[in-house]
């Protein structure tokens, strides 16, 4: 059956769609013997598809892990500048996985890895408004943060959809809060924080789409269920 050559190249687990399209761009696929252009369609099981030369691998099975992403580790396979990435941490898995979507350095928790090209772009995809729940440790002025934070519906100029909120522990100058979003704007949760004159000290994802962090140690992961990603897959949740 024919498909798209950007397609073909993320289900084989060489890369992801956008990449592939960088490639076929740059000339470095063929298909029997002639340079593929960008929207080009192909049949593995009829063509011969290569990438600088090297025939693409049979179809990569799907592998989908559950990361909990200590501090410290960027949420990308590698870093020009020597930190630690989080590929190190799954390493083992037996397969190439990429991250869904992303934690900054100093957050942690959740994080949804897998070779699942075309999942992956759908959960990404600001139309899936897929929600996360964040667990934020803040000091401050944290009398009516929860309330405050409901309100925040602009972002230095970038309007956001309005987050739910709730107060979970609240001492002297400190809590703890769940933040859940459904846009993942950059560093979103940290600059709601910011607007109301709230330090974060902690940001930890515990929940995103239908999946949950659960008591999952920091560094380690997990494959997920069947009925996991069937839920995903069906946008269940």
């Amino acid at each position: 059956m024919e498909e798209r050559l950007q397609k073909l190249l993320s289900a084989a687990g060489v890369c992801s769609r956008r990449t592939a399209e960088g490639y076929i761009e740059a000339g470095r696929v063929t298909v029997n013997g002639e340079t593929a252009r960008l929207g080009a369609k192909a049949d593995p099981d009829r063509d011969d598809i290569r990438l600088d030369g090297k025939s693409l691998p049979g179809r990569a099975e799907w592998v989908y892990l559950l990361l909990n992403k200590p501090r410290g580790y960027v949420t990308t396979l590698s870093d020009e500048k020597g930190r630690k990435t989080v590929a190190e941490l799954v390493r083992d898995c037996g397969a190439r996985v990429y991250p869904v979507g992303r934690l900054d350095l100093d957050s942690e928790g959740l994080l949804l890895m897998t070779n699942d090209g075309e999942l992956a772009r759908r959960l990404t995809h600001p139309s899936s408004e897929v929600e996360k729940t964040y667990h934020v440790w803040v000091r401050g002025p944290v009398e009516s943060a929860a309330e405050r934070l409901s309100q925040v519906r602009d972002l230095e100029g970038e309007p956001i959809r309005p987050a739910r909120v709730k107060m979970l522990e609240q001492g002297k100058g400190t809590a703890r809060l769940a933040v859940t979003i459904h846009q993942g704007k950059n560093r979103q949760v940290r600059r709601m924080c910011a607007a109301c004159g709230l330090e974060v000290t902690r940001l930890c994802r515990v929940r995103e789409h239908t999946l949950e962090l659960g008591a999952l140690p920091p560094g380690k992961w997990r494959h997920l269920t069947a009925e996991e990603v069937r839920d995903l897959k069906a946008g269940k949740g």
